[in-house]
């Protein structure tokens, strides 16, 4: 690994420290890096001196490892020999034009065309508002039959598009396109003043807004120089503890209610809104919305408050055990839940899955124990004790989540509200020139990541958003092989991956 540097997260560092290689030597240098159990954190292009350069951040053996190299028109894809980059790659063609020779699965990412004005590499005609008019896949045989569902589901949610290929009742392979809401989110912020920023990270995905103001603001704090207080650390955690647990609980109910387990379903929809209110309490909003800021938090901070949010915590514990054991013994449920959607410690290394979904397979990454930051060094880390990669699996690393993240809390309560520390941090002034960050937490899906790329006057240039999802959607793809058609809501809803933290 001596081609790259080694980054610590949210620590800037000028890009001239990061390493130029040439382009036969970069692949290599990152097909290595991301052979066995390494991972690919980012990959992306952004202009330097006029031409196309790469960056790649990867992860391997809880490092942070950096190169860069510039590429021309086209390349020999690095996804043909491993799948790591497949998504990577497509989303680089999309942006600027580049092409990679050989990629196994070339199609466009998000309908839209290339930033360059070059001509499209997916062969898309965008002056017919036909976005994606790609061939599908197609399994042949006279047996075969497609089941295409989306993008407009019969819901509230968020538009994708689902095609099966299916024998009879069994799945043999579904092809997920998203990008229907494609908002260019990140040239929005890189083209946005600087003060209008936090709102639009916090509404990347909605319910993961704290996470992301919290990436946000630790970019922003380290290129200028900022020194948040260890009391707003202590805030920002329990935000993004509130976070995951009302997304797992939701979730622990949404899938009762794929297996028609009524009460379950109704009891932790119920409990999922307690948390949205604690969040409101701490922040004013229901999703942490208006909470984190660079240097500091918007919010007070009172004996009062502390004692309101630890009694509802107290409280809610047992219901929670209560209701995770209806659940998790419920014959009926453990049916539907035991080996359905494998996906094998092998196949999730293959693709990089990572957070919980990762976990239940059998992936030992934690970006809280690996990159700990604001209040994580104080506090210990989940073990997951179930590893099967099945809906079980993911159900019940959740439950084990839910179970942490309420002692997290109480651990962090239990401090001085209001230490002398407690003056918010000052800015120093314009973000550091020519410089490079990345940030990284544990949101409740996975790991999510920002990188941060500023020009000579300090402005950013570039704006990198990874969401968990961009990892995690091809793991659901996988996850229904050999499934019936039937199994899919479940096992969808054991990801419960983000349209829009995908589209961007």
């Amino acid at each position: 690994m001596d081609n790259f540097l080694q980054l610590t997260p949210a620590v800037p560092v000028k890009r001239s420290a990061i390493p130029v290689l040439r382009l036969p030597e970069f692949r290599q240098a990152l097909l290595d890096c991301a052979g066995d159990d390494g991972y690919v954190v980012h990959f992306f292009g952004y202009p330097e001196q006029e031409k196309l350069s790469i960056l790649a951040v990867m992860r391997r053996d809880n490092r942070l490892l950096a190169a860069r190299c510039q590429v021309p028109e086209a390349y020999a894809s690095l996804a043909a020999e491993d799948g790591k980059f497949q998504l990577f790659e497509r989303e680089l063609a999309e942006q600027f034009g580049v092409q990679p020779l050989g990629h196994p699965w070339l199609k466009s990412v998000r309908y839209h065309p290339n930033w360059t004005g070059r001509e499209d590499v997916f062969g898309n005609d965008y002056s017919k508002d036909i976005p994606g008019s790609y061939p599908y896949y197609q399994v042949q045989g006279d047996e075969i039959h497609e089941v295409a569902v989306g993008p407009v589901h019969a819901g509230i949610i968020e538009p994708g598009h689902f095609r099966f290929q299916c024998m009879g009742e069994k799945v043999l392979h579904l092809e997920i396109q998203l990008g229907f809401q494609h908002r260019d989110a990140e040239r929005l912020i890189v083209n946005s003043p600087a003060r209008r920023a936090p709102f639009l990270l916090e509404s990347v995905a909605g319910d993961t807004a704290v996470a992301n103001s919290v990436c946000h603001s630790q970019a922003m704090e380290a290129l200028t120089g900022t020194v948040v207080n260890e009391r707003d650390k202590r805030i920002r955690t329990i935000a993004m503890e509130l976070e995951r647990l009302a997304n797992h609980t939701g979730d622990l109910g949404a899938l009762a209610g794929d297996v028609a387990f009524a009460p379950v379903a109704a009891y932790f929809g119920r409990i999922r809104g307690e948390f949205l209110n604690l969040l409101m309490a701490l922040s004013g909003n229901r999703f942490g919305k208006g909470l984190v800021r660079p240097g500091r938090v918007l919010t007070t901070w009172n004996p009062a408050q502390v004692a309101g949010i630890l009694d509802k915590i107290t409280e809610l514990k047992p219901q929670i055990e209560e209701v995770s054991n209806l659940l998790f013994s419920a014959h009926t449920v453990l049916s539907r839940f035991d080996n359905c959607g494998i996906v094998s410690r092998d196949t999730a290394a293959a693709i990089g899955l990572v957070g919980f979904a990762g976990r239940a397979s059998g992936l030992d990454h934690d970006v809280r124990k690996a990159f700990p930051t604001e209040a994580y060094p104080s506090l210990s880390c989940p073990k997951p004790s179930c590893t099967g990669g099945d809906v079980f699996a993911r159900a019940w690393i959740r439950h084990e989540e839910i179970l942490h993240s309420l002692f997290c809390i109480q651990k962090l309560l239990e401090k001085d509200p209001d230490p002398p520390d407690s003056e918010p941090g000052v800015h120093s002034g314009r973000p550091a020139a020519d410089s490079v960050v990345v940030t990284l937490q544990e949101a409740w899906r996975g790991e999510l990541s920002h990188a941060v790329l500023t020009g000579e006057d300090g402005r950013v240039i570039r704006y990198k958003i990874k969401d968990p999802s961009f990892h995690n959607w091809t793991g659901l793809a996988l996850a229904m092989r050999n499934q019936g058609i039937s199994d899919f809501p479940l096992n969808n809803k054991s990801f419960n991956l983000s349209y829009c933290g995908f589209d961007l």
